[in-house]
């Protein structure tokens, strides 16, 4: 066999390689997976068959928003006189302030400040607390957990609502 005929020959077994890849994938198939991608809420799709595998996948461009935790006793301020309400604010948001005299929530759950609805609140601003005196209470998975102070001291702020969500290690109040 000459060199010339050698290298046909190789190039028409690559060819049949390569019509055998192109018979395995079918692009109407994979332009059906794709549609049907597009049309759901799916990220990945991934079908398989013999030794066929075709995977189709899109990138989710959803980028979660930011969780911020503001104490509740900031002052709201309306809107200056003549400017439009959905108008971004000039000012700049207030500071978060971390207080290291802070009693920090031990788990996720709703913060509740007095032991009943109609029940006076356990604490309130100016109140002086003993290190282990309860002051309030979380309900997680309906149970009620004393929250004790950790200290002992004046509570000088509040930094949470009756009835709130709080998260894990979120400051509830503050204890000086």
């Amino acid at each position: 066999m000459s060199r010339t005929s050698a290298t046909a020959a190789k190039t028409a077994r690559a060819g049949q390689a390569s019509e055998k890849t192109s018979e395995k994938i079918d692009a109407k198939l994979v332009r059906e997976i794709a549609t049907l991608l597009s049309e759901s809420d799916l990220t990945e799709i991934e079908v398989e068959k013999g030794d066929l595998r075709i995977r189709v996948a899109r990138q989710s461009s959803f980028v979660a928003p930011a969780i911020v935790h503001a104490p509740a006793h900031l002052p709201v301020h309306a809107p200056a006189p003549g400017a439009h309400p959905l108008a971004p604010a000039a000012e700049t948001a207030a500071p978060v302030i971390d207080h290291a005299d802070a009693l920090k929530s031990p788990m996720v759950g709703t913060v509740y400040l007095r032991p009943s609805p109609d029940a006076k609140a356990f604490i309130e601003i100016g109140s002086h607390v003993s290190a282990g005196q309860k002051v309030l209470l979380v309900e997680a998975m309906k149970t009620f957990n004393d929250i004790v102070a950790h200290k002992t001291g004046t509570v000088t702020a509040i930094l949470v609502e009756d009835a709130q969500p709080v998260e894990y290690d979120q400051p509830l109040l503050v204890i000086s």
